[in-house]
Formats: C-alpha cells, sequence, structure tokens
C-alpha cells in the first residue's frame, strides 16, 4: 500500500472515531434528559392534581366573594330605596297640604284621604311631633280670620286623634289670612289659601 491510501485510511478512521464519539456523548447526553423527562412527568402529575385542586378553590372562593359581593349590592340597594321610600312620605306629610271651602273648616273628602295617610306615617313614626297650621284667604277681618283658622287646625287635628294619632304629638296655630301662599286675590289664589299645613318638629 502506498503512503497515499495509508493517509486516507487514517483520515477515513479518524472521521469514523469521531462520528463514533460524537454520537456516544449524544447518547450519553440523551440519557439524562429521558430520565429528568421522565422524573419530570412522575412530578407533573402530583404537581398537576395539586394545581387543579388550587384552581377550583380559587375559584370558589372568587365565586363566593362575586356572590358576597352582590349580596352587598342588593342589601345597599334595598337600604337605599328604603331610605329613599322614607324620604319622600316625609316630604308628603310636609308638602301635601289639605283645603277648605271659603267659610268653612269642614273636612272634605279629599282632604280626609289626606289625612289618612298622614295618620298612617305618624302611626309609623310615633316620635314625630307636628304642627297643625290653620290658614285662611284675605276674605273678612283679621280676628274673624285667625278664629276659623284655629277651627281649620282643630279639625285636621280631631280626625287624625280619630284615627288613633296620639294627641300629645300634635298641636295647632292659626296664621288667620298672614301667609297666604298665592297673593295674586284672585279665586284660585283664595283657594290655595284655605288650608291647613303641616310642620315636623
Amino acid at each position: 500500500m502506498n503512503k497515499m491510501g495509508s493517509v486516507i485510511i487514517i483520515l477515513i478512521a479518524a472521521v469514523a472515531m469521531l462520528w463514533l464519539t460524537a454520537c456516544a456523548k449524544k447518547s450519553v447526553e440523551a440519557a439524562p434528559e429521558v430520565m429528568e423527562e421522565s422524573a419530570a412527568d412522575t412530578i407533573s402529575e402530583e404537581e398537576l392534581e395539586a394545581r387543579r385542586q388550587a384552581e377550583l378553590e380559587a375559584e370558589q372562593a372568587r365565586q363566593e366573594e362575586i356572590l358576597r359581593q352582590q349580596q352587598l349590592d342588593e342589601q345597599q340597594r334595598t337600604e337605599e330605596a328604603s331610605r329613599q321610600a322614607s324620604m319622600t312620605a316625609r316630604e308628603a306629610f310636609v308638602n301635601e297640604n289639605i283645603y277648605f271651602d271659603f267659610d268653612s273648616y269642614t273636612l272634605e273628602t279629599a282632604a280626609q284621604d289626606k289625612l289618612r295617610e298622614k295618620a298612617a306615617w305618624l302611626q309609623e313614626h310615633p316620635n314625630a311631633v307636628v304642627i297643625i297650621e290653620g290658614h285662611c284667604d284675605e276674605r273678612g277681618t283679621d280676628a274673624y280670620n285667625l278664629a276659623l283658622g284655629e277651627r281649620r287646625a282643630e279639625s285636621a287635628k280631631s280626625f287624625l286623634v280619630d284615627l288613633g294619632v296620639d294627641p300629645a304629638k300634635l298641636t295647632t296655630i292659626s296664621y288667620g289670612e298672614e301667609k297666604p301662599m298665592d297673593t295674586s286675590g284672585t279665586e284660585k289664589a283664595w283657594a290655595k289659601n284655605r288650608r291647613a299645613c303641616f310642620v315636623l318638629q
């Protein structure tokens, strides 16, 4: 064999050796990875179960928090609605007057209906103290209108007492023609001024 042939054989052998060494190295490196993957798979199953449990618990806690917040919101809405209703009823009690015919202190049907509503509110609020004001239009003398205003206030008070309202919670006062609601001097204005008003103390 000549020299050239020997060199080629040596080169082939060297390349073969390098290739075998590289393959062996890869096999050695691959083996731990397989083992690590196998170990990782075993841990993953355990961890997966733990994670599932943790996720279930977290979701349950989240749902409980949502439910708690919804209940709180509903309670706040109910309280607000109750407060608004209470304020509306109070405002109605104060702002809704009763009215009388000319030179009369007789309670008409509309006035009686309003007084029933006021009596119901007063019975729900037993601590309320009320001043009933009697008013007149400007026709007639000051003295006559003061007396008529007092009779109107007393008429409203008696009706409320008959409905079960504590008389100790009711006082009356007459302003006669001193505090008109409408000063235009028309029939419509006079009708507005013949009234009893209710003031909460």
